[in-house]
C-alpha cells in the first residue's frame, strides 16, 4: 500500500502538511472545506508530494517535515524542484475548487 505526505498552500499564504493513503480523496475533502484546517483558507494549491511505503512512514516525514529544525529553505528547495508534470493527474480535483500547481 502506498501513502504519501504533501504540502499545500492555502489562500493566506501559509503551508499546510499532511499525510495519507488516498491523496486524491484528502485533496476533495481539502477543496470541498471538509478539513478543519483548511476550511477557512481555501481554495488551496497543491506544490509537493511525495510517496512513503506506510502511512506510518508518510506520518514520520510530515512530522520531519513541520519540525522547526527542517529549514524553511529545504522546504522551498523541495517545492521549487518538484516536478510540475507530477502534478497533472490531479488536475481533474482542480476543477472542485482546488488548484494543482
Amino acid at each position: 500500500m502506498s501513502a504519501y505526505v504533501y504540502i499545500l498552500r492555502c489562500a493566506d499564504g501559509q503551508l499546510y502538511y499532511g499525510s495519507t493513503n488516498k491523496l486524491i480523496q484528502r485533496l476533495r475533502r481539502h477543496a470541498s472545506g471538509q478539513v478543519k484546517s483548511t476550511k477557512w483558507r481555501l481554495p488551496v494549491k497543491l506544490l509537493y508530494f511525495e510517496e512513503a511505503e506506510t502511512l506510518a512512514q508518510a506520518r514520520q516525514r510530515e512530522r520531519r517535515l513541520k519540525n522547526r529544525a527542517t529549514r524553511r529553505k529545504t522546504i522551498e528547495r523541495l517545492i521549487a524542484d518538484f516536478a510540475p508534470e507530477r502534478l497533472v493527474p490531479f488536475a481533474s480535483v482542480a476543477s472542485q475548487g482546488f488548484q494543482a500547481s
